[in-house]
């Protein structure tokens, strides 16, 4: 899957429309409270600048459906952009149109235009052919640094490169892609992947992709249970997915005709609440009594997963070992988190819940990648095409 890159192209004095993603959480001021993804857009942001480029920026923010929203407007994340890049973002408000034609006639090089938010129109999200021919008219160059919306058939991502010969990855889509690809391709081994979350149905395909390529699949979270349950083990009032029981089936009938190891909790953490000052009980084996539901992996699936993940080359870890939220059934997720930071394996983290767990146990700086796409990263594990990297131009 090796795509060009901004290094494949010269973008001298040339207008390069960039999709980004600056779908940022903003407080009720309209600050952005988390400028990761802001910050993830930079290099290729400011390499495009230093080489006399004509930046115009294009994203989503949240879920406006289709009509403008002032809550959803992009202009607090032009005015960071602003502060980091240190120079200014002319934040527009709209996203197509005339007044937008001028603007980008008007940019000298190195200049750095945000558009509106993309959402703001139905068409993006339709893939409408008009729309994505607007934005392509605003640009000689096509960039997708947006490895977040990379899953979805959007204008932006796809309907706009129909009109460029040439499509490329910027640097945070082609180190997403690097790491990805790579760790499915052609990893060090032992190979390891660490599945959690609430349900089940949204990782089968992860798993059956995966079976065929790990040495080992490490569960834990809610969807443990549904798991347990079909093995004949009691799991009280666990989150249990009855209408996915049959799927869980084949899930352990398939890892069953693989030469892989499958480990799912030894014991457990439970409570019969899952709120703030409920203490947990550790349920020292796999069964757990009536009344009570499995909200954490116990101390001894700790110790084992714990020696897995040391002896791992490669890591994948997606979705949380517990309600890690709740500091009484947080350990679980965190030793695990510490664990695959002291692994010394190249390590790879996805998914919303997993990344906000790295960066609660203070080890983000020690894990090799922590994907900026929760949904593109768990289709890309799950084997599927990306619309949006299989529109960019190959090697």
């Amino acid at each position: 899957m090796k795509k060009k890159t901004i290094d494949d192209i010269n973008p001298q004095g040339k207008r390069v429309l960039v999709r980004v993603d600056f779908n940022v959480p903003l407080d009720d001021a309209r600050n952005v409270t988390d400028d990761t993804r802001i910050r993830g857009a930079l290099p290729t942001i400011q390499a495009l600048t230093g080489k006399g480029a004509r930046v115009i920026l294009m994203s989503h923010l949240g879920r406006p459906k289709g009509k403008v929203n002032d809550e959803f407007r992009l202009k607090p994340a032009g005015d960071r952009l602003a502060e980091l890049l240190g120079q200014p973002v002319q934040s527009l408000t709209e996203c197509v149109g005339p007044a937008v034609k001028a603007a980008v006639d008007a940019m000298k090089d190195g200049d750095v235009i945000l558009l509106e938010n993309l959402r703001f129109h139905p068409e993006e999200e339709g893939n409408d052919e008009g729309f994505a021919k607007q934005l392509a008219e605003l640009g000689d160059l096509y960039v997708n640094d947006a490895f977040g919306t990379a899953h979805r058939a959007h204008a932006s991502t796809e309907g706009v490169t129909r009109y460029f010969d040439t499509n490329v990855a910027g640097y945070l889509m082609k180190k997403e892609l690097d790491y990805l690809v790579s760790a499915l391709e052609n990893p060090a081994r032992p190979f390891i992947a660490i599945l959690g979350g609430l349900k089940i149905s949204g990782k089968i395909d992860v798993i059956q992709n995966l079976l065929g390529k790990v040495d080992g699949i490490l569960i834990g979270g809610a969807m443990a249970y549904t798991l347990l349950k079909v093995k004949g083990v009691d799991v009280g009032d666990s989150i249990v997915e009855t209408e996915k029981l049959d799927v869980a089936e084949n899930v352990i009938k398939a890892v069953q005709e693989k030469d892989v190891k499958f480990l799912l909790p030894c014991d457990h953490k439970a409570a019969a609440e899952v709120k703030d000052g409920v203490e947990p009980q550790v349920i020292g084996g796999e069964n757990i009594p009536a009344g009570l539901k499995g909200i954490d992996i116990g101390p001894a699936t700790i110790e084992t997963y714990s020696k897995e993940i040391a002896a791992a080359k490669t890591i994948v870890w997606n979705g949380p070992m517990g309600v890690f939220e709740i500091s009484a059934f947080a350990e679980g997720t965190m030793k695990i988190a510490q664990a695959v930071a002291d692994s010394g394996a190249v390590s790879i983290v996805g998914g919303g819940d997993s990344v906000s767990a790295v960066q609660k146990a203070g080890v983000s700086d020690k894990i090799t990648h922590i994907s900026t796409g929760g949904g593109a990263s768990l289709e890309l594990l799950e084997g599927k095409e990306l619309p949006g990297v299989a529109a960019l131009t190959d090697l």
